[in-house]
C-alpha cells in the first residue's frame, strides 16, 4: 500500500516530487482554512503531514485516525500538542541545525541595527533631513567590548553569543535551565540569574522556545530591572514577551530600544505602536527567511517525514517518546 501525504505551506516543485516518488502526495498550496472539505478528506486519509504555521488540535488529529507522523517545516513547535501527539504515537520531527546559523545572523543584525540606529538614521537621509554634519543627538553606542546577556543558551543563543564574543569581544552572561561549560570555556560566558543577567547586560537577547513556562517570561518587572541604557532583543517568539510592558517600557525610558522579528500577534496589527516608534526595529519574523536556509529546511521535512513513514528514525524528532513506543512494539 503506498501511503498518503498531506503538505502544505510552500513546498517547491522539486521537494513535492521527491514526495511524490514514494508517496501519494495532497498538496494545498495556500490552505487558509483547516476546515476545507479537500483538506479535511485528505487528512481523514494521511499518513504524514508537512508543512508550516498551522495549529495542530487534538480535533485536528481525530480527523486523521492513520496519521503516523508530522514533519514540521520549523525549528519552534509551539502549535503542535507534543505530549498529545506522543500518546497516539505520532512522530513528531523539526529542522534544528539548518536554520541556527541564519536566525543568528538576524539576532545579530538588530543588536547591529538598534545599537547605531541605522533604520532610523536611513530614514532620516531619505527624508532630505541630513544637510549638516550630524551631532550628538543621532549618536548610537558600541557594541564592541559591551556585556550581551542571553536569556536561553541553546543551538541559536549560543550562535549569537559567539558572535558576539568572538567577533565583538563581548562579555557574555547567560541565564539557561542548564549549565554550558563547553560554551563557558570556548566563550568565557557566565551563568548567572535572570535578574542579574537583566541588571548588568547593555544587549538582552531572548531565544528561548515558547512554552506554557516561557510564556511572558519578559514583562515589566524585567524590563524595570535593565538598564535604561540597554537594548533589548527578541529572536524567539513574540508570546515570551509581554508586549504591552514592552511598549510601555520604551515610552517611559526603561529600556533604551528594541531590537523585534517576532511579535505577539503576528502579522503585526496596523494598530501596534512598535514599527512607528523611533527607538524599535522591527522586522516581518525573517529569522530563517534566506533562500538557502528556506531550501534546507524543506530538505529536512522532506527527509524526516521519508524516514518515519518507512519506520526508521527521523534525523530530527521531537518526541523520541513516540519512536520508542514504536520500536518496542514492533
Amino acid at each position: 500500500m503506498t501511503k498518503r501525504i498531506v503538505a502544505y505551506s510552500r513546498l517547491k516543485p522539486k521537494h513535492l516530487d521527491q514526495l511524490s516518488q514514494r508517496f501519494h502526495v495532497d498538496y494545498f498550496e495556500a490552505l487558509k482554512d483547516t476546515d476545507d472539505p479537500d483538506f479535511r478528506k485528505a487528512l481523514s486519509e494521511a499518513h504524514g503531514i508537512v508543512g508550516s504555521s498551522l495549529l495542530i488540535t487534538p480535533e485536528l488529529l481525530d480527523a486523521a485516525p492513520q496519521l503516523e507522523a508530522i514533519a514540521s517545516i520549523s525549528v519552534g513547535y509551539d502549535n503542535y500538542p507534543v505530549e498529545e501527539l506522543t500518546q497516539r504515537g505520532i512522530l513528531l520531527c523539526n529542522t534544528p541545525d539548518v536554520l541556527t546559523e541564519t536566525t543568528a545572523d538576524t539576532g545579530f543584525l538588530l543588536i547591529m541595527a538598534t545599537a547605531r540606529r541605522a533604520i532610523e538614521l536611513a530614514e532620516f537621509v531619505k527624508r532630505g533631513d541630513w544637510r549638516e554634519s550630524i551631532g550628538e543627538a543621532h549618536f548610537g553606542s558600541d557594541v564592541h567590548g559591551k556585556t550581551l546577556g542571553m536569556i536561553g543558551f541553546g543551538r541559536i543563543g549560543a550562535a549569537i553569543a559567539r558572535r558576539g564574543a568572538l567577533g565583538f569581544g563581548m562579555q557574555v552572561l547567560y541565564s539557561n535551565a542548564s549549565p554550558k561549560p563547553e560554551l563557558e570555556r570556548e566563550l568565557g560566558a557566565t551563568r548567572c540569574e535572570l535578574e542579574e543577567l537583566l541588571a548588568q547586560s547593555d544587549f538582552v537577547c531572548v531565544s528561548v522556545p515558547l512554552s506554557a513556562e516561557t510564556t511572558h517570561l519578559i514583562g515589566r518587572r524585567e524590563f524595570g530591572l535593565m538598564k535604561p541604557s540597554a537594548i533589548f532583543v527578541n529572536i524567539a517568539r513574540g508570546k515570551v514577551v509581554d508586549e504591552a510592558a514592552l511598549i510601555g517600557a520604551l515610552e517611559n525610558g526603561e529600556i533604551r530600544a528594541a531590537g523585534l522579528d517576532v511579535f505577539e500577534q503576528e502579522p503585526l496589527s496596523p494598530e501596534s505602536p512598535l514599527p512607528h516608534m523611533t527607538n524599535v526595529v522591527a522586522l516581518p519574523h525573517i529569522g530563517s527567511a534566506t533562500h538557502e536556509t528556506r531550501e534546507a529546511m524543506t530538505q529536512r521535512a522532506v527527509d524526516n517525514i521519508t524516514l518515519a513513514l518507512e519506520g526508521k528514525r527521523p534525523i530530527s524528532l521531537v518526541n523520541e517518546a513516540a519512536f520508542l513506543q514504536r520500536t518496542t512494539a514492533h
